[in-house]
């Protein structure tokens, strides 16, 4: 499991899995953050 951290406001929105093997760079999602009310870049971080 990963996060997916708002590039602007910098809260945790969405969380999804990832395949380390297959996928060794960190996810990049343009997805919509609920907090800016746009669509935003949202970037891998750790599930606490």
């Amino acid at each position: 499991m990963v996060a997916l951290q708002c590039s602007e406001c910098k809260r945790k929105n969405y969380t999804t899995q990832k395949n380390r093997r297959n996928t060794q760079d960190k996810l990049e999602f343009k997805k919509y953050c609920p907090f800016d009310r746009k669509h935003t870049v949202h970037k891998e971080t750790k599930v606490k």
